[in-house]
């Protein structure tokens, strides 16, 4: 049963638990979040509010109402000072608010006996951004949606990570949940690549000039905040479970401009 906004303030802490006793799920899944690493550095104690606060709301219900806790937590986390994938068991630090604030929520949601915390990154897919908000564009979206409409797509150049579609990631989160393997597990579609690699081949699929993809190096975007150069996420606790490892990026990258894109 999915609930939104409408249904209770994440930061309210009387919202939540009323929803949530109204609801007596045995397992939340917590996606409500504030993604936006600009936004957080220019608002540090509303991200913490949202970030850490909520997240504090949600694992005080999951502590008096007896549910697991499924929490989605990102590549931030890390600083970038890596050349080789990053491995669960790799320390976390963070050079970004928002990656202060998701780390602190994970922290938050160890508490839990029965928990399980999700690492992400750049997430596409049908119907929501990188946020799981409804309406909002995704990072392959906007970009073919600015090229549709004449417009250049300026991404990083030299920033490299693990792409991650949402209806792949979706279908391994249930498969480890429904597994009761509780713990950390980095998530995202096989192999790495650039963010000007990732719009260029969405361009591509979709029919347009990938050339219209123009990349800049990751410190002269101008962004407030920060976003490590390589965060490369290696499924390490996946692929030792046992489970079934999401597909490459490549792959899942030309189903969803195929299925879902429209110009």
């Amino acid at each position: 049963m999915p609930l939104t906004r409408a249904d209770a303030d994440i930061t309210n802490q009387n919202e939540i638990r009323a929803t949530l006793h109204r609801v007596n799920p045995d397992v939340v899944i917590h996606t409500a979040a504030n993604p936006d690493p600009d936004y957080c550095q220019l608002h540090p104690e509303e991200a913490r509010g949202v970030n850490v606060g909520g997240t504090k709301n949600v694992v005080a219900a999951a502590k008096e109402f007896g549910f697991a806790l499924a929490f989605i937590s990102t590549d931030a986390v890390f600083d970038g000072a890596k050349s080789t994938p990053y491995v669960e068991t790799d320390p976390p630090h963070p050079i970004s608010v928002y990656g202060e604030t998701k780390l602190a929520a994970e922290g938050e949601v160890r508490q839990l006996e029965r928990h399980w915390i999700f690492r992400v990154s750049v997430l596409f897919g049908p119907g929501r951004d990188s946020g799981g908000s409804p309406g909002k564009l995704n990072f392959i979206e906007k970009g073919l949606r600015k090229i549709a409409n004449g417009e250049s797509y300026v991404v990083a150049s030299d920033q490299v990570g693990s792409a991650t579609y949402t209806l792949d990631a979706a279908q391994s989160m249930q498969q480890v949940i429904e597994s009761q393997r509780y713990g950390l597990y980095h998530l995202s579609n096989q192999g790495s690549c650039s963010r000007i690699e990732l719009a260029q081949r969405a361009a591509q699929l979709a029919g347009f000039d990938p050339s219209l993809v123009k990349g800049l190096p990751l410190d002269q975007m101008g962004r407030p905040g920060p976003r490590p150069k390589y965060a490369v996420m290696q499924m390490q606790a996946v692929r030792e479970a046992g489970f079934t490892l999401p597909r490459p990026w490549e792959k899942a990258l030309t189903e969803y401009v195929n299925q879902f894109w429209r110009a």
